[in-house]
């Protein structure tokens, strides 16, 4: 395992301290686990809302012409 150096405000570090000692981990746990988990959340260059959530593709069901059909925007600005 590679040792990093990085400075970080009192304030994090006393949150840092205090997360480690409720967990009974080492601080080191903590900040390797926060930044795991921030590289698996950051989106990779090019990636787009589409491309994360076209899973839920077809998840709703309602009328498909919202966009369209006059009926729809009756009052619609009134």
């Amino acid at each position: 395992m590679k040792n990093i150096s990085l400075k970080v405000p009192d304030q994090l570090d006393e949150q840092i301290g205090d997360l480690a000692n409720r967990r009974d981990v080492s601080r080191s746990e903590i900040v390797r686990e926060a930044l795991a988990e921030y590289l698996t959340s950051a989106a990779p260059p090019g990636s787009s809302v589409l491309s994360k959530t076209l899973d839920l593709a077809g998840c709703a069901y309602g009328p498909e012409d919202l966009s369209s059909n006059p009926a729809h925007l009756e009052g619609y600005g009134e």
